[in-house]
């Protein structure tokens, strides 16, 4: 009995060798789970035996039992390599047979599938040519082809116009009056867009140049004068006399003819005191022009003194009015016959900086990749009543992009007016509170100016709107502008964000938390490839390990639940990393020199009851 007893103690010593050995030999193998003997105690039993006399029969191996405790994290220089954090495993195709692993070493073959040392197969999630994962679990493949270019199909511009900025462009309307004697007394009022009036009366007798220096009495009113007097060159020859504004002209009466008189008459006039009068021949006549309208009187004299020329000129008037300023009567007195026009002076242009507030240009890009400068201008709009409106126009490579186009069927000057709130929060810009605008007349062009091949505009006249279609068909793109401010402080740009890009060849990879796979392109672009899968059992210990660290399930283990990483009870995934070997080195040393002491105690026992034998054995 004692033989026995001592052969299975050194049997379950020699297990508990065999597992520390080999826990110590894996110390340093990725993803390995050490492993510890569990013994029980024999005893034997017959239906006679006394219950209380049982002698043990030995010890016997129950189980040999992982420890699927956490190993620690280190960091790798492989950007595939992958460490689950929590639980769950990895699963892996090796030919069909599907096995599990917390071995996260994993690199590329030579057709793009994710694969282990051992050329399994990591399984997961497949993501869609947008990225979009399908949620159909199967071998992951690394898309290695270049990244396809993808057109600008949406701007958004968040900056902050300056409210302090002043408005550089000034507008209003321009009144020409026909010119004449003021024969009477006449009122006017001029109205003004805050509701007050101001009168202005032009008296009896006064010439243009007093008209214009009462009107230039009010605020938002400026007037300027000029009176022009044509005389025929017929009534001027040698030898006759001309009285102009007092001052006598004798032409000479040695000149040749006509010609001759009416250049010496000019010159002379010219030359005289005479400053704010200039004379030019006109046609066929001397043109006799005061700069400041002051009424102009001139007498032509032949040479036995009979008056071939007499006549007084009363000026025209030419009355400037502010944005929203009017006039009232507005066509009655010395404004009867008179014409009205809106005006700009100082307008827009790209090509000048001093006729705009603010500029800012980014790169968008046409369907076949193309790089293109679009960019936006702001010029602060004169308005009344306390409105805040800026102007933005939008050129792309200097060139403008506005639909309609003009009549040559050349895009047209792209402008589009923001209004804003009085906290300074943008209200519409050309009425639309989304902040959205369309730009719908782009072709882009090459270098030369030529079309370049890519896909043109498509006119709101043919049915272009927002939003831009999906897929698109044209070279539309929409700007959004809704978080832009108009605040006190300087001009900035916070933020300015397309969805286009260029073609990009895969420069690498990236792993998420949440096992995603990231590809890297020289474009600056990053694309979901796909995302690991991993799964977990009902009872871990029921697996059976089949070698490579790597698992099988089985009856006792459950079926695997597969899913996402860091959802549910599945671990998240740490990326560029491996989970090292749980096993605790220190102890399974000390575990190791308690087997040993074991193996030689039961081989004690052996020797002891083999001296009892034989000392038996001599009694005879």
């Amino acid at each position: 009995m004692a033989f026995n007893i001592g052969l299975s103690g050194l049997r379950a010593s020699q297990v508990d060798l065999d597992v520390t050995g080999n826990n110590i030999a894996n110390a340093s193998t990725v993803g390995f789970k050490g492993s510890k003997a569990q013994f029980g105690d024999l005893y034997s039993s017959g239906f006679l035996s006394s219950g209380n006399i049982n002698i043990g029969g030995g010890v016997k191996v129950q189980d040999v039992k992982q420890s699927f405790g956490q190993g620690n994290i280190s960091g790798t220089q492989n950007g595939l390599d992958m460490a689950i954090d929590g639980d769950g495993f990895f699963i892996l195709n090796d030919g069909g047979e599907i096995q599990y692993s917390r071995a996260g070493q994993f690199g590329v073959d030579r057709n793009g599938y994710v694969t282990n040392n051992q050329g399994m197969r990591v399984q997961g999630f497949q993501a869609d040519e947008d990225g979009n994962l399908s949620g159909i679990r199967g071998d992951l493949q690394i898309d290695t082809d270049n990244l396809a270019p993808r057109r600008t199909t949406n701007f958004v511009s968040e900056l902050n116009l300056d409210s302090r900025e002043p408005v550089l462009e000034v507008s209003g309307t321009r009144i020409q009056t026909t010119g004449g004697p003021v024969t009477s007394d006449q009122n006017y009022t001029i109205n003004y867009p805050d509701g007050t009036t101001r009168n202005v009366l032009i008296e009896s007798g006064f010439s243009a140049r007093e008209t214009a220096e009462r009107f230039n009495e009010q605020r938002g009113v400026g007037a300027s004068a000029r009176t022009t007097l044509d005389v025929p060159l017929t009534d001027i020859q040698p030898g006759y006399s001309v009285n102009l504004q007092g001052t006598q002209f004798e032409i000479p009466a040695s000149l040749a003819d006509g010609a001759e008189a009416a250049e010496w008459l000019r010159d002379a006039i010219n030359d005289s005191p005479l400053n704010t009068i200039n004379a030019t021949e006109s046609g066929g006549s001397l043109r006799l022009i005061d700069s400041r309208g002051n009424d102009v009187t001139t007498i032509v004299e032949d040479g036995t003194g009979t008056e071939q020329f007499n006549e007084t000129r009363v000026g025209a008037v030419s009355i400037t009015l502010e944005r929203d300023v009017s006039i009232s009567p507005d066509n009655s007195g010395i404004l009867a016959g008179s014409t009205s026009e809106a005006f700009r002076t100082n307008t827009f242009n790209p090509d000048d900086q001093r006729t705009y507030n603010h500029a800012t240009s980014s790169t968008i890009y046409d369907s076949l990749g193309n790089p293109h400068t679009m960019t936006q201008f702001f010029v602060k709009e004169p308005v009344s009543g306390g409105d805040s409106v800026w102007a933005m126009y939008v050129q792309i490579d200097g060139r403008d992009v506005g639909d309609p186009p003009d009549t040559n069927g050349e895009p047209s000057r792209a402008r589009f007016d923001m209004q804003f709130n009085q906290d300074g929060s943008l209200a519409s810009i050309d009425g639309n509170p989304s902040g959205e605008v369309l730009i719908s007349n782009w072709t882009p062009l090459d270098e030369n100016g030529q079309p370049n091949g890519a896909d043109g505009p498509r006119l709101v006249a043919e049915g272009a709107q927002i939003p831009i279609a999906d897929p698109p068909i044209s070279s539309n793109f929409v700007i959004n502008v809704a978080e832009t401010t108009q605040y006190g402080a300087e001009f900035g740009v916070n933020d300015q964000q397309q969805n286009g890009y260029t073609t990009g060849r895969l420069s690498g990879l990236d792993v998420s938390g949440e096992g995603i796979i990231f590809a890297r392109y020289t474009n600056g672009q990053s694309q979901s490839l796909g995302q690991v899968a991993l799964a977990t059992f009902a009872n871990n210990d029921g697996l059976t390990p089949v070698g490579d660290t790597s698992w099988v399930e089985t009856f006792e283990s459950g079926q695997p639940i597969v899913g996402a990483p860091d959802t549910g009870t599945l671990g998240s995934i740490t990326a560029s990393s491996v989970e090292e070997s749980n096993v605790d080195l220190s102890a399974e040393l000390v575990n190791l020199i308690i087997a040993q002491r074991n193996y030689q105690a039961n081989a004690k026992t052996i020797e002891t009851s083999d001296a009892v034998t034989q000392t038996i054995i001599n009694l005879r």
